[in-house]
């Protein structure tokens, strides 16, 4: 099958990608080493290509994000950003997104897997407002305690004072303090023909390309859901950990409020969890995890980097703490259920 190419394909084969196809892209998956990159990104600075996102621009949207999206848009004012959820009719996720605030609308970038499952949502919801999907435009993430200078020095904007979540737009390129690492960086979202250009230009300042492999044990560690695993239509956001997201007021019919609505004056029977496994093995998605309050399941799991152990996000019953086991290669490795995240700005979090 024919993999969509970003427009940063042929630097990726330059730099010794070895690439892999992920949600209709062919994308690099890493560049010779995973822990390498990973180690990268929180000691000094990475950049990722991630161009394959979806990006939609909406003018004439307030009425239709105040009905389609759960968190406040009214805070995705010019120069700032929200992160939230789209929900459907039963408070099901259907995928988490950034809400950019313009001077001429607003900015949405969801995630590639869900691009048409997104664009069919918002026109089906869309009333009078202009929904354009921007596929004209790169998207490259620079992430790690070192990515600020280095993009300033590679870019000429200075992003050093840029508050988290809020944006800065140069010409046709927006910056945003945003970023899926737990680590301080910028995103960027850029002509398709400047891309390549900038990509060189951080990595003569220094930056180092990072794959989807490191990019995934990093938000595993800052504890971020990966849409498909970790939250899904069938998820709601106060089962993933995301209930913070949802903006109850002021008051507004969004779509799924009600399902959810009951949902929070019930309590989710499951809820979203961290779990430690210091002993040998690796975690992984769909082992269950045994309880003194009943069985769950993983959705993500990995071998963190920077820890030196198994950490994975699991959907345990609600009241479910301390001690547990995860049922792996027919047997019960011993773990225990912490609250996530598990790293952020290259530390544990946790106790």
């Amino acid at each position: 099958m024919t993999q969509n190419r970003t427009p940063l394909y042929d630097e990726h084969l330059r730099a010794g990608a070895r690439m892999a196809p992920f949600a209709g892209w062919a994308m690099p998956l890493h560049y010779g080493s995973q822990l390498a990159e990973h180690r990268r990104v929180r000691t000094a600075a990475g950049m990722f290509d991630v161009s394959h996102m979806a990006v939609i621009d909406l003018a004439d949207a307030s009425s239709l994000l105040a009905r389609v999206f759960a968190g406040d848009v009214g805070k995705a004012t010019p120069g700032r950003a929200v992160y939230g959820v789209l929900l459907n009719e039963n408070g099901g996720v259907i995928d988490d997104v950034i809400v950019y605030g313009r001077a001429a609308g607003h900015r949405l970038v969801a995630n590639a897997a869900n691009r048409e499952r997104v664009l069919g949502w918002l026109r089906a919801h869309g009333g009078g407002a202009d929904i354009r999907e921007r596929d004209d435009l790169a998207m490259i993430a620079v992430q790690g305690p070192a990515a600020r200078t280095a993009f300033a020095d590679a870019s000429g904007e200075d992003v050093r004072d840029l508050a988290a979540f809020a944006t800065m737009e140069s010409g046709a390129r927006m910056i945003a303090a945003t970023g899926y690492t737990g680590e301080d960086g910028v995103e960027v979202l850029l002509p398709d023909a400047e891309a390549p250009e900038l990509w060189r230009r951080l990595r003569d300042a220094g930056v180092a390309p990072a794959g989807l492999a490191a990019r995934d044990t990093l938000r595993l560690e800052a504890g971020f859901n990966l849409h498909g695993q970790d939250l899904d239509e069938s998820t709601t956001p106060l089962e993933a950990n995301l209930g913070w997201s949802v903006a109850w007021e002021p008051a507004r019919n969004f779509i799924g409020r009600d399902a959810l609505g009951r949902q929070r004056a019930a309590k989710p029977a499951m809820v979203q969890k961290g779990v430690v496994m210091e002993a040998k093995g690796v975690l992984r998605h769909g082992q269950s995890v045994v309880t003194d309050r009943g069985e769950g399941v993983i959705t993500s799991g990995t071998f963190s980097p920077t820890l030196g152990y198994s950490i994975a996000l699991a959907r345990l019953p609600r009241a479910a703490a301390g001690e547990c086991s995860v049922r792996m290669r027919g047997g019960e490795a011993p773990a225990r259920i912490i609250k996530p995240p598990f790293v952020r700005r290259g530390q544990r979090t946790f106790q």
